[in-house]
């Protein structure tokens, strides 16, 4: 147990180090002129699929993903923001299942997503479909 948290420490500070060298690099580079400016770290772009990750961001159904809300043709949805997802009549079932089954399947995690930042719950009835959509969207990719 020891060895591996002297491992850790030193794993730690060869990566430190590593840092304060990479950065004092590109200061110099800066002031002889070889470069510009210092690079910013890269941001993540959600246009598509990079392959960076094990899960595709657009794929996910996480609301922190993205604080974008998107609708999807379906702005009569909010008036069942904060109803419970039990508590839908058969009108409003009818209404999610036709927005879903007119959406592409790479739009179906989004809209998902756009739900439940809108604070609008799937009914019961179709949570069961929407996920199948999504896990056979993410097995293709």
């Amino acid at each position: 147990m020891i060895y591996l948290l002297i491992g850790l420490l030193i794993l730690g500070g060869i990566t430190a180090l590593a840092g304060y060298f990479h950065n004092r690099k590109l200061e110099q580079q800066l002031e002889k002129g070889e470069i510009d400016e210092i690079p910013e770290a890269h941001t993540i772009t959600t246009e598509g699929c990079c392959g960076a990750h094990e899960v595709c961001i657009n794929s996910s159904l996480l609301a922190g993903v993205s604080e974008k809300i998107d609708y999807y043709d379906d702005e009569e949805l909010d008036a069942y923001q904060h109803m419970p997802s039990d508590g839908y009549s058969d009108q409003a079932i009818a209404l999610f299942e036709d927005i879903l089954f007119s959406l592409k399947e790479d739009e179906v995690a989004p809209w998902l997503r756009s739900l439940t930042l809108r604070e609008i719950e799937l009914p019961d009835s179709l949570r069961d479909e929407a996920l199948l959509i999504v896990g056979e969207k993410r097995a293709v990719v």
